[in-house]
């Protein structure tokens, strides 16, 4: 991997990451189309923290009070019933089906689950269910609403995101916006949930990363960091444009993309 392809993807990762169109599908379909060497899961998964740093700094005071009311309710019965308290256990509860998944189909991620047809398939899909999720979703209930049931059910859709194409942030915000979450609290808690996994992840491929041929630590780093500044960016303009929009242009994004996938590896432009 060169610099010049460092920087292209850690832009990449920094947008992508956030928006409900798949992070990992653009960062394949990216270098696929330029006859870049696929930068594989493991660059994937470590420049992902950067944007998960990203996440740490934008929500560090929900986190930091999350934390404090979490630990201190395991000492003290009468915090248990705190939003923060439950939030902690929400988290711990909806990370546990990624976790188990991606560690029971870690070879199957990293090899066969990498095809393009597999990864236009499910940007259309996905978005189409994402698209129905925001249309018809009753979008009443805030993150004060949020019991033991939807952590399991965010937890199950964040699962998802393992197959590439699907999006993390996207499964997890069609998760909640079909229980009746409205798109800011979507959105926030699938930030929130999304820490765990993924730095957890990052951290583990990066063991791998010097076993990668075509990947080295300095590009990957730069990337990392590129993707946290980008990703700071993102956060901030979605959170701000979900008060007063819909996610309608990115399910158009999301079968559009797919379908000029589909065609490309149809007219032999693209290979698998």
């Amino acid at each position: 991997m060169s610099w010049y392809e460092a920087i292209i993807l850690g832009i990449l990762q920094g947008i992508t990451e956030f928006l409900p169109i798949s992070s990992s599908a653009h960062l394949f379909i990216v270098s696929q189309f330029f006859g870049w060497t696929d930068p594989g899961a493991a660059f994937t998964a470590v420049s992902q923290i950067g944007t998960e740093l990203a996440v740490i700094v934008y929500f560090w005071r929900d986190i930091t009070r999350i934390v404090s009311t979490w630990s201190r309710s395991l000492r003290n019965p009468v915090l248990r019933k705190e939003l923060d308290a439950r939030m902690g256990w929400y988290v711990i509860v909806g990370t546990i089906p990624v976790a188990a998944l991606g560690f029971l189909l870690a070879d199957q991620i990293e090899t066969t689950a990498r095809n393009l047809y597999l990864v236009a398939s499910t940007l259309i899909f996905f978005g189409v269910l994402l698209g129905i999720a925001d249309r018809y979703g009753r979008k009443i209930k805030s993150i004060e609403k949020l019991k033991l049931p939807d952590a399991v059910a965010f937890g199950l859709g964040q699962a998802l995101a393992l197959i590439p194409g699907v999006s993390r942030s996207g499964a997890t915000i069609t998760t909640g916006l079909a229980l009746g979450f409205n798109r800011v609290a979507a959105t926030r808690y699938a930030f929130l949930l999304a820490i765990p996994a993924v730095l957890g992840s990052g951290f583990y491929e990066a063991t791998k990363i010097s076993d990668q041929q075509n990947v080295a630590w300095g590009q990957t780093i730069l990337a990392t960091v590129i993707a946290f500044f980008v990703g700071l960016v993102v956060i901030s303009w979605l959170l701000r444009w979900l008060t007063t929009r819909t996610y309608t242009p990115f399910v158009i994004y999301r079968v559009g993309l797919g379908i000029v996938v589909l065609l490309l590896l149809a007219t032999g432009v693209l290979s698998p």
